[in-house]
């Protein structure tokens, strides 16, 4: 059994799909009952659903009770998320807060409920979407960047644990860039700015991933131009990025 966060739709939909066909019941959790239930009724999978929104105490409670109860569970995909777009100081700080709750809170908590189960049994995985801006930052993205950046480190520090202590279970944090979904237009972007040869499908990314995780790894970039960039933007010196968000800098 497998439980996918943000399953409504995008990156989460293409999981659920994808491991539908590799044999895996499923929990399907997402804020839209409609489109979950749409989705569960085309899958040929056992499929159950449930409505809860992670920013909130109610939600992430919610999910922490079925990822214990359900003693099957081989996977847990934390893919639910969004971004905010703007200065931070200009930007909503209740906006970010839920994005902090849904990125962080979320994240840590069903990913404790999860190995807390896991780890004992000797089988199991974690998969976090995070993003291509992880390795770096760029103006009116801060704080989207620094959640994603934390799912990274937090998802190498598992993976030490687990390999220290020669457990066989899994975790990996999934670093898309541009990725054809609803996500930019939620954000309010106008996808058509950015050049069409940084955009990915949403299937080739999952498949990246899925394979990755057979293999065990832990940091994932799909595609040849993002790991580039993630590279890059990894090594290159805060005085170089900071250039971005001066008058007249490019966006990073």
């Amino acid at each position: 059994m497998a439980l996918i966060t943000g399953a409504s739709s995008g990156i989460g939909a293409v999981f659920a799909r994808k491991l539908a066909a590799r044999g895996y019941d499923l929990i399907l959790l997402a804020r839209r009952e409609e489109r979950l239930v749409t989705l569960a009724s085309e899958l040929p999978a056992k499929t159950e659903t449930l409505v809860a929104d992670l920013s909130t105490e109610e939600g992430i409670a919610a999910a922490e009770r079925v990822i214990r109860e359900s003693t099957r569970l081989e996977l847990l995909v934390n893919n639910a998320g969004f971004g905010t777009h703007g200065r931070f100081w200009e930007a909503s700080i209740e906006s970010q807060q839920r994005m902090h709750e849904v990125h962080i809170t979320a994240t840590m908590r069903l990913t404790h409920a999860a190995l807390a189960a896991m780890v004992p049994r000797g089988r199991g995985g974690v998969i976090s979407v995070s993003s291509v801006a992880a390795f770096g930052q760029s103006p009116g993205n801060v704080s989207y960047c620094a959640t994603k950046a934390w799912i990274n480190s937090f998802t190498e520090g598992l993976d030490m644990e687990l390999r220290g202590l020669g457990s066989p279970v899994k975790v990996q944090a999934l670093c898309p860039g541009f990725t054809r979904t609803e996500f930019h237009r939620a954000l309010g972007m106008d996808a058509g700015k950015i050049p069409a040869w940084l955009w990915m499908n949403a299937e080739d990314v999952v498949a990246t991933s899925l394979s990755a995780f057979d293999r065990g790894d832990v940091i994932v970039v799909p595609g040849w131009k993002y790991k580039i960039g993630a590279a890059l933007l990894k090594h290159a010196p805060h005085s170089l990025k900071r250039r971005a968000g001066r008058p007249g800098g490019s966006r990073v």
